[in-house]
């Protein structure tokens, strides 16, 4: 997750070092984001076949090699190519990550403890990536990608302590798989090319054409696939589509503010990128708190409460940014990303905790990575959507305060979504709504979830 962020602040070196301009600056971020999202939807599949803690492994071990690959690049061309290995290698890590605490803990209180610890470092990684960036490019910006190459070695060391996970033997889908790096793909590339070039450019529609029908392609595939990657009775089910959108909602705001923020301080302010790091730390410090809180109020209250409150402080944190004017202090901008940063933590931690206990444990893995795809997308989109919109001939405060605004929209439409979500998992619903029956031999009252009040008492006893 640093590596999603790390490299906001250090765009404008990097942009210096390769003469770059915009275009080639938000493909070294969307590059990444994009090989993570839409890898994640096979990488949950890959989780579950090959077993969580070999795809651990495999993906770590890719994403350290392709970081020595950017911090080594002679050009930007290279850089974006190793950021999308990058990309390929942490979407098999998350997804397994998710599904190893799924076998590690079977008690719910326990495992919703352990997923608030991984939300801790998921939401500090993310939050610390522009601290981590600024300290490194005072050195020099190609640190940002060797720090991972002991971090990553320590973790394969550690990893060699878990139990080898069980395997589920099925086929590969390749036809889903190749349709989806092709329709995010494609959607990602027209959006930033119609950003620097114009809707009227010949490459535009013809990219959104091709994305609609790499969607079509993906959506036949997983109905009429023998062993889909993502089986059409998970997408259908609506706990499963209302936590993506509200995944994609999130990271939306979350890290459009990110790569805005980033740009604005430096390009506005005149601030170094070691200063701009630094006034991303109040938010990093704070967002480190939330995963805890939000799994003591998902098991006294359920999800609903933490995952409103979050997208709630959200929406106001990136409103209240558009009512600041260009001169005024930094401190107030840095001020108003603790409300963005810990209530999207709030938020993230409380929905994949929910949506781990409404789906059998031999699919964890597809729908973690289901989730995840869905905010890398938003993620990615957003820095598309924005970068074109700060570098449009409106000028950049203007193109900021008009991207802010589209963020805290898309946010507040998201919180309706929680809504229905929480009575979509009213008891009458059943605990099978992907359509798989629940394990052989796991036993529960009808209409009790892990979150429910009648195990909430038990869990606080």
């Amino acid at each position: 997750m640093v590596d999603a962020m790390i490299v906001n602040v250090a765009l404008p070196s990097i942009g210096r070092g390769f003469d770059s301009g915009m275009t080639g600056l938000q493909w070294v971020v969307d590059g990444y984001t994009l090989a993570f999202a839409a890898f994640l939807l096979s990488a949950g599949a890959v989780s579950d076949r090959v077993g969580a803690r070999q795809a651990f492994a495999c993906g770590l071990g890719l994403f350290v090699a392709a970081s020595a690959v950017c911090a080594t690049a002679p050009n930007l061309g290279v850089l974006v190519a190793a950021r999308l290995a990058q990309g390929v290698g942490a979407a098999l890590v998350v997804p397994s990550s998710l599904a190893l605490l799924r076998e590690t803990f079977p008690d719910p209180a326990a495992r919703a403890r352990a997923i608030a610890l991984w939300g801790v470092g998921g939401s500090v990684g993310a939050a610390a990536g522009p601290v981590a960036g600024g300290l490194l490019t005072v050195i020099d910006w190609r640190m940002i990608f060797f720090v991972n190459l002991p971090v990553g070695a320590v973790a394969l060391v550690l990893l060699r302590r878990a139990q080898r996970s069980p395997r589920r033997k099925v086929p590969f889908d390749w036809t889903g798989q190749v349709a989806a790096v092709a329709a995010m793909g494609a959607l990602t590339y027209a959006v930033i090319e119609a950003g620097a070039k114009g809707f009227g450019a010949a490459r535009v529609p013809v990219t959104f054409a091709l994305a609609v029908v790499a969607a079509v392609v993906y959506l036949v595939a997983q109905g009429r696939g023998r062993h889909p990657m993502t089986p059409l009775p998970l997408l259908r089910s609506r706990t499963m589509s209302l936590s993506a959108a509200i995944g994609f909602a999130l990271n939306v705001g979350f890290y459009g503010m990110i790569f805005l923020l980033g740009l604005y301080l430096q390009q506005v302010h005149g601030l170094s990128a070691l200063a701009t790091g630094v006034g991303f730390l109040p938010m990093t410090v704070l967002t480190s708190f939330m995963g805890p809180v939000a799994a003591r109020l998902t098991v006294r209250f359920g999800a609903r409460i933490p995952v409103v409150t979050g997208q709630c402080l959200m929406v106001v944190g990136l409103l209240a940014m558009t009512a600041v004017p260009t001169g005024a202090p930094v401190w107030l901008s840095v001020l108003l990303m603790v409300p963005v940063g810990s209530g999207g933590a709030m938020a993230v931690t409380a929905l994949t905790a929910l949506l781990l206990e409404k789906v059998p444990a031999e699919r964890a893995g597809v729908a973690s990575g289901v989730l995840n795809a869905s905010r890398q997308l938003g993620g990615a989109l957003a820095v598309a959507v924005f970068g074109a919109l700060v570098a449009g001939r409106a000028g950049f405060v203007s193109g900021l305060h008009t991207s802010l605004l589209i963020a805290a929209a898309i946010v507040a439409v998201s919180v309706v979504a929680s809504l229905l979500l929480h009575v979509q998992i009213s008891p009458e619903e059943p605990t099978t709504a992907t359509g798989v029956s629940p394990r052989a031999g796991e036993h529960r009252p009808t209409g009790a979830t892990p979150f429910s009040p009648s195990t909430r008492s038990r869990t606080r006893q």
